[in-house]
């Protein structure tokens, strides 16, 4: 988790998140995951809505599913479906042959920010340890829940 970003574009902000994850030795290929990301993003914009964006990718380089999480400086252009600048970019990426876990993770993640109270909470976390323990706090939460 990085806040804020340092980068101010969605290409930048994509190669900063992918460096993230490859200084967290999650990638051993970051200029294979850049283009990966960055040309899905190309296809089709990830900025999804509510001040969210997902890039995503698969590639060799990647080792297991992982995820690095930026907040920008200022909310940023992502070209989201809604025309709304976004304030939270969750970058997944995972290995070539692991299509089922990165659409769970995917799908997870938009679960998570479907909800108007998390994404308020969220947004109004300013550090990247507060964006981390929250998200821990909901993955425990929800965990518990599942067992009950």
């Amino acid at each position: 988790v990085k806040a804020p970003l340092t980068a101010s574009d969605k290409k930048v902000v994509i190669d900063e998140l992918v460096d993230l994850l490859a200084a967290e030795g999650k990638v051993s290929d970051p200029k294979a995951l850049k283009e990966a990301v960055w040309t899905r993003e190309t296809t089709r914009t990830t900025g999804i809505g509510h001040s969210l964006a997902i890039p995503h990718g698969k590639s060799q380089g990647v080792t297991g599913l992982a995820m690095a999480i930026g907040r920008p400086a200022q909310p940023m252009d992502f070209a989201s479906i809604d025309g709304k600048p976004v304030k939270l970019i969750v970058l997944l990426a995972s290995p070539l042959d692991k299509t089922s876990d990165h659409i769970q993770a995917l799908a997870r993640v938009s679960r998570l920010m479907a909800s108007e109270d998390f994404r308020n909470r969220i947004y109004a976390c300013s550090t990247a340890e507060e964006i981390y323990d929250l998200l821990q706090h909901e993955e425990l939460a929800a965990a518990g829940s599942a067992k009950s």
